[in-house]
Order: C-alpha cells, then structure tokens, then sequence
C-alpha cells in the first residue's frame, strides 16, 4: 500500500472529525441535542477533558496534561511507524486500520491542544456563542476540551436486574456514551485488528527444497544395473 493512499485515509477522517466538531461548536449551545434519526440516533454537544467516550486520565489540570501529552507521543510515534511500513509486504486491511488508529488520536490531539485558544467557553443558555479566535481562549496550551456529538441510546428507561451487584435496580441505558467521529476511527481500527489479527499477519511460508536434499532423494531412488 502506498504512501499516499494511507495518508489519504488520513486526511480524509480528519477533515471531517474537524470540520464536525467546528460546526457542533459553533451552532449548539453546550446540552443540545437534535435527533437525527428516531430516538436511538441523536446529536448531543458535549465536551470533555478526557480521553475517547468520556473517560478521564485522572483529576485536575495534571491529568489533562497527561493525556495531552500521552496523546502527543501516541501520534508522534505512530508517524515513524507509518512511515517505517509503507511500502512493506503487509496486509492492505492492518495498513487501513492503522491510518484510521493514527487519525483518530491525531483529531482529538488538536481539541486538547488548541480549541481551549481558538475558541470562547461554551454556554449552556446561548447558542451560537462559541465564536472561532476570540480575544481570549477558555483556556490554554494543552487544556482543550474534546468536542463530542455521536448519541446512539437504542435502549432506555430500563433497569438493571435486582441480582447485579452493586448497580442492581439502578437505571439502565444502552447505548450512553458521547462520541465523536475521531473516537469511532479509533475504535473501528483497533476491533478490526483484534477480529482479523490471524488474517492480518499470516505468514505465508513457502517450504524451500534443498538442492542436496533433492540431489539426494534422486540417488536414493533404486538404480537398475546396466549389463
């Protein structure tokens, strides 16, 4: 697989992880939420200091700038990576999940380090607000919140059964975390390679005769005597 097909697919899930996450800052107040198909597809702005789906790294600003930080070594590393396999005898479909892996990190890497600069706090009363290169940010290098809309709750106002330990008669909702288009390349990605990780790197070992072998095999053959 060439080198540009990769950064292809790379350019492409960024211009639109980007270009999303710009509109749903610019035009949904923080909360907002329209649906886009039924009750089960929705979009809902929300934004949040950690990593992919919601979940935090740890508390406070030391945990934002380690993940930041993580996040920035992740991709780093994963640019010589790229580049050290392009080119190489590897499965089309590794290569493809492995473009969207690092796309995926890189979308979110830019919300943490820039979108605390180029754009105002979000309000949860006014829509609109959230104006690109204000005079002052809402925060700085490295604190950027990540932008979130994907909402897919196929399955609400359902409980937990009684015997569950601990959330046992508690509400139930599937599907409940926000997420956005950088966090599902990521995931499509990483599944992908867990499914067909055999397909992906099989060893196509062709067995190699030896010479001598061969040799040997011809004179090991019964010879008729010549008379």
């Amino acid at each position: 697989m060439k080198g540009r097909q990769i950064a292809f697919i790379i350019i492409l899930v960024l211009v639109a992880d980007q270009a999303l996450k710009l509109f749903i800052k610019t035009h949904y107040y923080i909360g907002e939420e329209h649906k886009v198909a039924g009750n089960w597809f929705r979009l809902h702005f929300v934004e949040n200091e950690g990593m992919a789906w919601g979940w935090k790294f740890s508390e406070g600003n030391f945990g934002k700038i380690a993940l930041t930080l993580f996040r920035l070594a992740a991709v780093v590393a994963g640019t010589f990576y790229l580049r050290s396999v392009i080119g190489k005898n590897l499965h089309r479909g590794f290569l493809v999940c492995a473009a969207l892996i690092y796309a995926g990190a890189l979308g979110n890497l830019l919300d943490s380090m820039f979108y605390g600069l180029i754009f105002e706090n979000s309000n949860p009363f006014l829509q609109n607000v959230a104006h690109i290169f204000p005079k002052q940010g809402y925060a700085g290098f490295l604190h950027g919140k990540v932008v979130d809309m994907f909402y897919f709750p196929i399955i609400t106002d359902a409980k937990y059964p009684l015997w569950i330990p601990v959330w046992g008669g508690e509400d139930f909702e599937f599907f409940r975390p926000v997420f956005n288009l950088a966090d599902a390349s990521i995931s499509v990605g990483v599944i992908t390679i867990l499914i067909f990780q055999k397909r992906f790197f099989k060893q196509h070992n062709t067995p190699v005769v030896n010479q001598t072998d061969r040799a040997g095999a011809e004179t090991d053959e019964p010879v008729q005597a010549q008379q």
